[in-house]
């Protein structure tokens, strides 16, 4: 959704970035100093030499404050990532944007963002022609392959990383291929989906993936205060519940009962 933005908007700006998995990329020091370098290249199209961190801030607060630039920090999962690329509100020039994608709301409820915006399932419709986008680079998929391309779509639960990964693996696939999978993924999410989704339960500490777990096998559907009384004698399960709706691993319900995706 963020590169869509992106593109769409970018002629509206002197200059323009878009770091993509920020979290992957900045697990150094020295990561971060190559990113700082990318973004200031990425605007002003000039290989500029950064030393440290520090010295990466100082730049990037002085060269990019007189232009109207638009930057995409995508997959961040923690504050120094954002105070290195686009650390205060005076770094950027009038009118400019910063676009964050973070799995952890955390990360935003600490910076002063203007506004967040929490992506909703995709519905029938959206699913098969993002399936379709990967799958056959077209929107409708082929006659032949329309029945079984809408039950994929259908098993993913309308979750755009399952389609994307789907279509993506099912691309120049023969019907019969189409069929196994499907009958996988009932049972049991496809191997590059659940690695991708793996990715914020692995950064849960050992309490929250206990609780995690907890929710999963025996709370799903049941009242987010019924589960509170039952889990706060050996969980800190307000704190910890947040923290899972915060990383997109549950939700709560308009009826105040906690939902998990199906591929989760």
């Amino acid at each position: 959704i963020a590169k869509v933005v992106y593109y769409q908007i970018i002629r509206m700006f002197e200059g323009s970035s878009f770091l993509e998995g920020v979290r992957e990329a900045s697990k150094t020091y020295k990561d971060l100093v190559k990113l700082q370098r990318q973004l200031l290249y990425d605007i002003f199209k000039e290989k500029i030499r950064i030393s440290n961190v520090s010295d990466g801030k100082a730049l990037i607060k002085r060269r990019v404050c007189a232009k109207k630039v638009l930057v995409v920090l995508d997959d961040v999962d923690d504050n120094d990532q954002i105070e290195a690329l686009a650390g205060g509100i005076d770094w950027c020039g009038l009118g400019s944007k910063v676009i964050i994608t973070t799995r952890n709301e955390h990360v935003l409820n600490q910076q002063n963002v203007e506004a967040i915006y929490r992506p909703e399932e995709l519905d029938t419709y959206q699913s098969l022609q993002l399936l379709s986008c990967h799958a056959f680079r077209r929107k409708q998929p082929p006659n032949d392959f329309l029945d079984i391309a809408k039950s994929v779509a259908h098993a993913t639960g309308g979750l755009p990383l399952a389609l994307e990964v789907l279509g993506r693996y099912l691309s120049d696939k023969e019907k019969f291929k189409w069929e196994s999978t499907l009958k996988k993924l009932k049972k049991i999410p496809y191997e590059k989906i659940h690695d991708k989704l793996k990715i914020s339960y692995d950064a849960l500490d050992d309490l929250e993936k206990d609780l995690f777990l907890d929710i999963a096998c025996f709370f799903v559907g049941m009242d987010k205060e019924y589960v509170n009384c039952i889990l706060e004698g050996h969980l800190n399960s307000i704190i910890g519940i947040k923290d899972l709706i915060q990383r997109s691993l549950v939700k709560i319900g308009e009826d105040n009962k906690l939902r998990m995706h199906d591929l989760l």
